[in-house]
């Protein structure tokens, strides 16, 4: 296949470059095209007001000067490239995009443009304890690549619609301890922890966002609960907000 490879943790993080290096090793042609640094909750963000450079690098990858996930697959598919794509893949994502982690994640995002273009798309992730470090902890993204890999088959024969994106996310465990695979749907979480206020070295208030909430609904057939017990979670997500079950409410009121 012509598997068009993206992410949100930037062209030189881990886990992109382990699935195209197992990728390639499968016999897949793998063209990278990915943010030059961590673009990590961009949502569908395109830039429009700056122009965008692209940098191609020997082996024939390319990294979006301060792209987002979006622009950088928006780019591959209208005009950067003249490659015929089966499929876009997004990740591996250094961490869980589950619940509500799909409306900021940059790795959605990036199915997502894939999907708007259309081409099948796959987002993956690659889900630790709340403790794992990302950096110098021990992360099976091998696990998740050939999680991918076993995917490939089935999305070759158009089983998933090209209106529609998988979410994957992959419990950091080695593959042998995999309990399966379960087709989810989207859990939910608390609201995120309150902003965290400090002061720079010159007594400026800075601010960081808070950590993302705790679930509160892993109820057996959400992706809480797959990877919570040890299964990777597939959940197909749709671009469609529309919260059709309001429509004859809302007629009524107008």
């Amino acid at each position: 296949m012509n598997i068009l490879l993206s992410n949100d943790d930037g062209i030189n993080a881990v886990g992109i470059q382990t699935l195209a290096k197992t990728l390639r090793n499968a016999g897949h042609n793998v063209t990278v095209v990915a943010p030059d640094r961590n673009r990590s909750a961009a949502s569908s963000c395109l830039t429009l007001v700056d122009p965008l450079r692209v940098h191609r690098f020997e082996n024939g990858d390319y990294s979006v000067i301060a792209g987002t996930p979006a622009d950088c697959v928006h780019l591959a598919l209208n005009g950067l490239l003249d490659t015929p794509f089966d499929l876009v893949v997004s990740g591996i994502n250094h961490g869980a995009n589950l619940g509500d982690d799909v409306v900021y994640s940059g790795t959605v995002a990036a199915a997502l443009e894939g999907r708007h273009l259309p081409l099948a798309s796959i987002a993956v992730s690659l889900v630790g304890h709340k403790d794992t470090n990302y950096l110098t902890g021990k992360c099976h993204f091998e696990t998740a690549a050939q999680v991918v890999l076993d995917l490939l088959p089935n999305i070759k024969q158009g089983s998933i619609p090209t209106n529609q994106v998988l979410n994957v996310n992959v419990p950091n465990v080695p593959y042998a301890e995999l309990k399966g695979m379960l087709a989810t749907r989207l859990g939910d979480r608390s609201p995120a922890a309150e902003i965290i206020k400090q002061q720079d070295p010159r007594g400026a208030n800075i601010y960081w966002i808070g950590a993302s909430g705790k679930p509160i609904d892993e109820s057996e057939g959400t992706d809480f609960y797959a990877i919570k017990n040890g299964y990777v979670s597939i959940t197909p997500i749709q671009a469609d907000m529309t919260a059709h079950q309001s429509i004859q409410t809302l007629k009524g009121l107008l």
